[in-house]
């Protein structure tokens, strides 16, 4: 596991529109763009082997700019297809804040960053005391059955409630914003409010009606 001591100030990041890393979970990425292959590259020769997921912030006029905050991850296993592409896992460590962005020779982009205030995406997985997960897996059910989706409920009741959180907020089919929104949660408990508020929000604006108190 990796100490703050070990942590860059400088990261490669990747911009990519809804794809959502979080502490401590798992995110499979599919590389085949020239300046990500390098970037994989890159990083591999490195001790930490660290990349941060960010989520693009266009602005009007077309600035290409990211959002403040990200999440690291290190590179935990890759492979090599056929033809040049790679198929990767990356594991989340720690959120980060964007100070600048560094100009250089790259072809990929590169940030300084700040770690303060993520003390504890490097601890142990968070509980949620607030927890009702028997009410949480009834909504989560209706989303389900809205948009005709399955899955193995046993082991959704039986999974951590860091996992099970996590793992939905980076699965189900938000907007960059939303995913953000979930990324900046200061803590579990907030971060599983903020989804069944996403969740909620959802089912009313798929069919204009309300699907629950």
């Amino acid at each position: 596991m990796l100490k703050a001591s070990d942590l860059p100030d400088t990261l490669p990041v990747f911009p990519l529109p809804g794809a959502l890393l979080l502490p401590r979970s798992r995110l499979p990425l599919h590389l085949f763009e020239p300046r990500y292959l390098q970037m994989l590259d890159d990083t591999l020769k490195t001790s930490h082997r660290l990349i941060g997921m960010i989520q693009p912030n266009p602005r009007p006029g077309g600035e290409n700019t990211l959002h403040s905050i990200g999440c690291a991850g290190r590179v935990t296993q890759f492979s090599e297809t056929e033809d040049g592409r790679y198929m990767i896992t990356l594991g989340g460590i720690s959120r980060f804040r964007v100070n600048n962005e560094v100009s250089g020779f790259t072809p990929y982009r590169r940030c300084e960053v700040e770690w303060t205030g993520f003390d504890r995406d490097l601890g142990r997985a968070e509980t949620d005391a607030n927890f009702n997960r028997e009410q949480f897996l009834a909504i989560l059910q209706r989303l389900f059955e809205h948009r005709n989706m399955s899955t193995d409920w046993a082991t959704l009741k039986e999974a951590e409630d860091e996992l099970l959180i996590n793992s939905l907020s980076m699965l189900l089919d938000f907007t960059p914003e939303d995913k953000q929104a979930l990324l900046e949660a200061p803590s579990l408990t907030t971060r599983r409010e903020t989804l069944v508020t996403l969740i909620e929000f959802a089912m009313r604006s798929g069919d204009g009606e309300e699907k629950w108190q």
